[in-house]
């Protein structure tokens, strides 16, 4: 029998920060898709609660918010085994790195981040220096874990780019000490826009009219796509220029039915947007439900998923302690007994 060359696995590394509700946008475009890379690579998901405090936050809130996340990653289909399921504030190697980056990053780089500049228009009475140097601790995220591939959507390539300077940067002075991360892109669903403003994206930080949460009730579900824009014209096509409104509720029900959005149209044609949105309600509530029901039963048992979580961030922490040990003696810092 020849020898056969095993490959190791590439690692896959991911935030999401626990300040809001998920919605079906990030389940179509990010959470379905993820289970299916938990046996082909390293897959390490951070419940970013670090990231979130550069907003005030309840700490009553944040701290069930880590938990529901936790517990949604898991009945989405994410098997704790297979992957890292952990708090980012669980793993204290997180913000040691993240200081000695902000050592290796220059001013005029952080002041051009995009993202900044509208966080600090909407928060205009807490610009702190947490929200300044906010990229600096997203490349210590993915650079202390070796990723090769984030996950990534347009709003987030700016910061990739940074974290690539950074760990180039560091490696130029003190040789190879950091993987140089890329974007994944994976096979992607049809991009889920806002259902009262169909030319933008769906986010959970708009009004609440304008998203589905992953665990919004059959009854919200049913009433947020009632009112959902379409337009004046009656006729059931897929347009995205002229009709957006329209296209994106038949790109959703062609994502959660996994059919093609030519078969959605032919099937739904001559009818009106009532029938349409029924259509889209249905779907939509299938397909959640079971989640639903399972993420219900995880935060049932809070003892159960608090055990994942330490757990997780034990393994967690064995790999982002071999990448801080290594940074540490690179840049001089006293030997450790």
């Amino acid at each position: 029998m020849e020898n056969q060359i095993i490959t190791p696995k590439k690692t896959i590394f991911s935030g999401i920060q626990p300040s809001g509700t998920l919605t079906l946008g990030n389940y179509i475009g990010a959470l379905r898709n993820f289970t299916l890379l938990q046996d082909e690579y390293n897959c390490i998901y951070c419940v970013v609660d670090m990231h979130a405090i550069t907003v005030r936050q309840n700490p009553a809130d944040l701290r069930r918010r880590c938990l529901e996340l936790a517990a949604t990653y898991i009945a989405c289909g994410l098997d704790p085994k297979k992957n890292i399921i952990y708090c980012q504030s669980h793993v204290s190697g997180h913000a040691e790195l993240g200081w000695i980056l902000n050592c290796y990053t220059y001013m005029g780089e952080l002041q051009r981040m995009t993202q900044y500049k509208d966080k600090a228009a909407k928060h205009a009475d807490n610009i702190n220096a947490g929200l300044f140097t906010y990229p600096v601790l997203m490349a210590a995220d993915i650079l202390l874990y070796q990723a090769d591939l984030v996950p990534i959507g347009a709003d987030q390539k700016q910061h990739l780019e940074l974290t690539r300077d950074i760990a180039q940067r560091f490696n130029g002075v003190y040789g190879d000490v950091f993987t140089v991360p890329e974007g994944y892109f994976g096979k992607v669903g049809s991009r889920v826009m806002s259902l009262q403003d169909p030319t933008r994206k769906m986010s959970k930080s708009d009004p609440e009219d304008c998203y589905i949460a992953i665990l919004d009730p059959a009854d919200v579900i049913r009433r947020k796509v009632k009112r959902a824009v379409t337009d004046s014209d009656a006729e059931i096509r897929y347009d995205p220029e002229n009709k957006p409104g329209v296209s994106n509720l038949l790109s959703i029900i062609a994502a959660m039915t996994g059919d093609s959005i030519e078969n959605v149209v032919n099937d739904l044609s001559g009818q009106g947007y009532g029938t349409l949105k029924n259509r889209v309600s249905e779907c939509v509530i299938e397909t959640l439900a079971p989640i639903q029901e399972e993420h219900k039963r995880l935060m049932a048992d809070k003892a159960y998923l608090q055990g994942i979580l330490d757990e997780n961030a034990q393994r967690a922490n064995a790999i982002a302690m071999r990448t801080l040990r290594k940074v540490q003696k690179k840049i001089g810092f006293a030997a450790r007994g």
